[in-house]
């Protein structure tokens, strides 16, 4: 695989063949995220109208960066969708699988990789939370194996967390590392397999009080959202928490600490009242009911503001 830098003792260098398990949200937007640094991709998926409309969720992907339309058909053009599993690896440095959160289906389509894959593959695992441990235990290779977890949208959001595992080489973590800088990426090692890996748990601790706190009849849901989106949260982009609490002195952040973590949500269980919305059908977007109510337009205006925002707030930064 190609270095980010000028020591290239091990791996390739130029384009990479690159293999996406997945069709999907993750899928598509991992795909075209190689493909627009002129990596081969090819895309395998179980379901025939996922093949069949990828390039046409691709495409829509691309424009929403701001691409011209010359610029799609360069990405495009190297993204193939692949109908057999055999053939979509077959000539792969690195497969990302990124199918559905499913610890059965996922060590499944590993042991299927390591029949159909060069030998000298790098095999990743997409999942969000699943340990890469449970996914790869059973391999006879797994050195080579670890977790690359991408954020949705994936070819928007600059994060991958690479996870190594207790088996996971130097040079598979290296050379991983390297590659998704060179597309553009910030990827962030991890260095211990957990649940959740850094972002999630980080990110559903803040979720497990912010449900919290309308459980208890506090506030209602709007006003959590309202508090995060015009306070901290506007802030959290460029000044990430433990930066913050350098910022203020480690001695407030202490005395902070001592006044409200003894008051925070810490059952260790989900909340009766998330198994409550689930149970009586409120999904959210897709049922139209969740936490709030949703309309079709409205969730789609929604998502339309994230993407925008998103493309600007990459402008600015950059």
């Amino acid at each position: 695989m190609p270095m980010a830098d000028t020591q290239q003792d091990e791996g390739m260098s130029g384009p990479v063949n690159i293999s996406v398990i997945g069709a999907g949200l993750m899928g598509h937007g991992i795909a075209i995220s190689f493909a627009r640094a002129s990596h081969t991709v090819r895309v395998f998926d179980t379901l025939a109208d996922s093949l069949a409309t990828l390039h046409d969720r691709a495409a829509a992907s691309l424009k929403s960066l701001g691409l011209d339309d010359r610029q799609c058909a360069d990405a495009l053009a190297l993204v193939t969708p692949v109908a057999e599993f055999a053939d979509s690896v077959a000539d792969a440095d690195l497969v990302v699988e990124a199918a559905p959160e499913n610890l059965q289906l996922k060590k499944q389509i590993f042991k299927d990789l390591e029949a159909a894959a060069p030998a000298d593959c790098i095999l990743a695992s997409n999942t969000s939370v699943i340990p890469i441990t449970g996914i790869v235990e059973n391999l006879e290779n797994r050195d080579r194996a670890l977790g690359t977890h991408w954020w949705n949208p994936p070819h928007m959001i600059p994060l991958v967390e690479v996870i190594r595992t207790q088996w996971t080489s130097d040079t598979a973590m290296q050379q991983v590392m390297d590659l998704l800088r060179s597309i553009g990426k910030t990827p962030v090692r991890v260095e211990k397999d957990v649940p959740g890996f850094i972002g999630n748990r980080l990110q559903h601790a803040l979720w497990r009080e912010a449900i919290s706190l309308v459980e208890n009849g506090i506030c209602d849901a709007a006003a959590v959202d309202t508090v995060i989106n015009s306070s901290f949260g506007r802030r959290l982009s460029v000044l990430g928490p433990l930066a913050n609490a350098d910022l203020v002195g480690t001695d407030l952040t202490l005395a902070i600490h001592q006044t409200v973590l003894d008051d925070l949500e810490d059952s260790g269980n989900p909340s009766p009242y998330l198994e409550d919305l689930v149970e009586a059908g409120r999904l959210g977007m897709k049922s139209g009911r969740g936490f709030y109510d949703w309309t079709p337009q409205q969730a789609e205006d929604l998502r339309t503001r994230v993407s925008e925002h998103l493309r600007k707030l990459e402008s600015i930064l950059n």
